[in-house]
C-alpha cells in the first residue's frame, strides 16, 4: 500500500508541476491514460486513480469520450451580485456564450412546486440553457417560469438575461434570492449537454427569485462543472446590483 502511495503521489506532482509550470495549457489534452500508464511504468488502474484525484483538485477535467483535459483557471462566481451570467465573464477578460437547449410549457412538478412554495401546481415555463466559457460547455441552467406572470416570453431572444427581460417587458426587478448550493450527480440530460458521465459531480445552486411585490416568480437550477468556477461571497452593499442571470 505504501508503494503504490508512493507511486500515486509521483504520478500526481509530475502532472501538476507541468500544469503549474505551464508545459499544459488550459483545455489541452492529456496523454491518453494507456500511454501514461506507459511512461510511468503502472497499469492504468493507478493511473486513473491518479487522474481522478487531480480532477478532484480542479486541476483536469474529464470530457466524455475523448479523454482527460487541463482545467482553465476558475471564474469567480458571487451569487449575491446582481451581474449577469456575460458581464460576469466578461469582467473575468473571458468569452461567454449561451444556446437554449429547449423551452416548454408544462404543469408544476412536484418539487418545482415546493419550490415556488405553490400548492396549486401552476402552469410554468421551462427554459433550459447551456452555457459556455471559452467555448468550453460549463454550466447547464434551467429555468422555472410561473407562466402567467411572463405571457409571451417563449417569443424572446432567451439567450440574453432573463432578469433584464423581467424588468424591460414585465416591470419586475429581483427584490432578493434564496439559494442553496449542493454538490450532488450530474442527471442524465445535464450529464449530456456537459459532455460527462451520467452520475459525475456537478454543484447544483437552486435559486429562488422574489420581485419587488415579495412574490416568487421563478426559481434556477443551476449545474456547474466543480472545476469550473469557485464561489466567492462578497456582501458590499455598494457593489454593483444588476441582473443576476
Amino acid at each position: 500500500m505504501a508503494g503504490r502511495s508512493t507511486q500515486l503521489n509521483k504520478i500526481k506532482g509530475v502532472i501538476r508541476e507541468q500544469i503549474v509550470g505551464g508545459v499544459l495549457l488550459p483545455q489541452q489534452k492529456l496523454s491518453s491514460e494507456r500511454e501514461l500508464s506507459d511512461r510511468f511504468s503502472t497499469t492504468r488502474i493507478t493511473i486513473k486513480d491518479a487522474l481522478t484525484s487531480l480532477e478532484t483538485e480542479g486541476l483536469i477535467y474529464r470530457e466524455e469520450r475523448k479523454g482527460w483535459f487541463v482545467s482553465p483557471p476558475r471564474i469567480h462566481y458571487n451569487p449575491l451580485s446582481r451581474s449577469h451570467f456575460h458581464q460576469m465573464i466578461r469582467e473575468q477578460q473571458r468569452i461567454a456564450e449561451t444556446k437554449v437547449v429547449n423551452v416548454e410549457t408544462v404543469l408544476a412538478t412536484s418539487d418545482h412546486a415546493k419550490v415556488l412554495e405553490r400548492s396549486d401546481f401552476p402552469t410554468v415555463h421551462l427554459i433550459r440553457r447551456l452555457r459556455y466559457i471559452d467555448g468550453r460547455a460549463v454550466l447547464f441552467v434551467e429555468n422555472c417560469l410561473i407562466s402567467e406572470l411572463f405571457p409571451g416570453i417563449l417569443q424572446e431572444n432567451l439567450t440574453t438575461s432573463l432578469t433584464g427581460l423581467y424588468k424591460e417587458k414585465y416591470g419586475y426587478t429581483t427584490s432578493r434570492s434564496r439559494f442553496d448550493v449542493i454538490p450532488t450527480a450530474a442527471p442524465e440530460h445535464v450529464a449530456k449537454s456537459l459532455g460527462i458521465a451520467a452520475g459525475q459531480q456537478v454543484l447544483k445552486i437552486c435559486r429562488v427569485n422574489y420581485n419587488q411585490d415579495e412574490v416568487i416568480i421563478d426559481c434556477e437550477f443551476e449545474y456547474w462543472r466543480p472545476d469550473s468556477v469557485v464561489i466567492t461571497i462578497d456582501s458590499c452593499e455598494d457593489c454593483e446590483k444588476t441582473s443576476a442571470y
